[in-house]
């Protein structure tokens, strides 16, 4: 028997108090994990020893996803079917870089995203060496921009010219596209991507597919002569008698006169043409791996992302496309980059936002305060760009786990 008032009764009643009040206390669900993530170029998937490297530099640094660049343009850095391996994986058949990554990293509890250039499909400085490419078996695909309508229309698509030239022009105008684009406005290209998509998502136990460059190069393109006359047979039937009449005879001399006449419903067509990727691209992904989360890189102002890239992503999220935004809010500058990172945020509404951070042309100190300031802002995580660029000497891949120790803590969870 125990008496009133002694050490053991007060603790007995305590302890009874405790539980009293955890089991009427109203339930709070645990805040979710944030997203600590890396983006990882292509050029560290070339090598086991590479990516051992580059995930155990990940698992020192408390990150806890990897976004993987597995379809860098228009190629496969895994084994697939439908695209032609990587050139810098030759001479290495048995090397399969996402089936190595994912085996280090969720040995070591980190998500594994496959990252693919949606759009993006070659270089324009040096050309795809096998003719499986994308580019070769389909030109007609290619985006072109406005200044070319009228040439590009001349030339035989079979052409070794035809690439050429597109080739040249975007070679002397890098500051605007970053090589050679494959268009939306095909039905039989949104296909394609998504099938090279649903493969990755079916052959590969990956915790996410992320979108990259799923938009047009700016509002210039596409001007192919087969995206020109996908324009011409969509507004069609919406047209008098007389608008036809007037883009007949102005097309004569004019090979852009439908979008020229008709600007809004161009803008409306191409939009609506990348949504229906997208919408194809999360279809195949989410038959292929229901648990997949669907993620994209976006242009951080959502108004110029519609306006200028074609790219309506608070379009997507409204229409549940994506589950997770990732703005690319890149500028080193602080007050900017909280900027895009609120608005984000605002309009992504209840969908996660992972902040882009540009840590290749920040400080580490830079680096840290726009992870401060995105955890702050209420981003449910970040993703620096990129593992190559931070662990670039005189730096190395211990730098990259410094950073994340500083950042997030000493290390994993």
């Amino acid at each position: 028997m125990f008496r009133s008032g002694s050490p053991r009764v007060s603790l007995l009643l305590c302890v009874v108090m405790l539980l009293l009040t955890a089991a009427t206390a109203p339930f709070r669900a645990a805040a979710p994990e944030q997203t600590r993530a890396l983006w990882v170029t292509r050029t560290t998937l070339t090598s086991p020893e590479s990516i051992t490297q580059m995930v155990a530099a990940a698992e020192a640094g408390g990150f806890n996803t990897l976004l993987v660049q597995v379809r860098g343009r228009g190629d496969a850095y895994y084994n697939g079917t439908i695209e032609p391996r990587a050139s810098e994986l030759a001479g290495k058949p048995s090397f399969d870089p996402l089936a190595t990554v994912i085996a280090n990293a969720h040995a070591a509890g980190i998500k594994v995203h496959a990252w693919v250039a949606v759009n993006l499909v070659s270089s324009s400085v040096t050309l795809p060496a096998s003719r499986d490419h994308v580019i070769y078996r389909a030109p007609e695909w290619l985006m072109v921009p406005r200044e070319l309508a009228a040439e590009m229309k001349k030339i035989d698509l079979r052409s070794p010219a035809y690439i050429g030239r597109l080739a040249r022009w975007t070679r002397a105008h890098s500051s605007i596209v970053e090589g050679l684009y494959t268009s939306p406005l095909h039905a039989a290209a949104q296909d394609h991507t998504a099938a090279v998509i649903g493969e990755i998502a079916a052959k590969y136990p990956v915790d996410g597919v992320h979108l990259d460059y799923v938009r047009f190069p700016n509002e210039d393109f596409d001007y192919s002569p087969s995206a020109l006359e996908q324009f011409k047979k969509a507004i069609g039937g919406a047209l008098t008698d007389k608008d036809k009449r007037e883009a007949a005879a102005r097309e004569v001399l004019d090979p852009a006169a439908y979008p020229n006449l008709f600007p809004e419903r161009w803008s409306d067509f191409r939009r609506s043409q990348l949504t229906s990727l997208v919408i194809k691209i999360r279809t195949a992904v989410k038959t292929a791996r229901p648990g997949t989360l669907v993620s994209a890189a976006v242009v951080p102002d959502a108004q110029q992302a519609f306006a200028s890239r074609m790219q309506d992503w608070r379009g997507w999220i409204d229409q549940s496309l994506l589950d997770v935004v990732c703005p690319m809010a890149y500028t080193p500058e602080s007050d900017i980059f909280q900027k895009q990172i609120a608005a984000a945020i605002a309009s992504a509404g209840s969908r996660p936002v992972w902040a882009g951070i540009g840590a290749y042309q920040m400080t580490p100190s830079q680096t840290l305060t726009h992870i401060a300031a995105a955890h702050k802002l209420g981003a449910a995580g970040v993703i620096l760009f990129s593992y190559e660029a931070m662990a670039a000497p005189p730096n190395s891949s211990a730098s990259v786990s410094e950073l994340g120790r500083a950042a997030f803590g000493t290390g994993p969870e």
